[in-house]
């Protein structure tokens, strides 16, 4: 039975982004490893910018110097 765990940053992960990410991976546990979808477990976790560190800085004051997280 696999069990996942997603860490995210809190930012614009809505409902709907949250449910196509449970399937994606889910679909790719299914094809990947062969396993039964109805007993594979993911968890999302949404951590605050304040509780999450890149290169010894909190990204809270990464973005307020101009880092962005998404993809360019």
């Amino acid at each position: 039975m696999p069990f996942i765990k997603i860490d995210v940053l809190r930012e614009d992960l809505n409902r709907e982004k949250k449910q196509q990410l449970l399937r994606k991976i889910s679909e790719v546990v299914t094809t990947v490893l062969n396993k039964d979808p109805h007993l594979t477990h993911i968890v999302i976790n949404e951590i605050e910018d304040d509780n999450w560190g890149y290169a010894g800085e909190q990204v809270s004051v990464l973005k307020e110097q101009g880092f962005s997280t998404e993809k360019k």
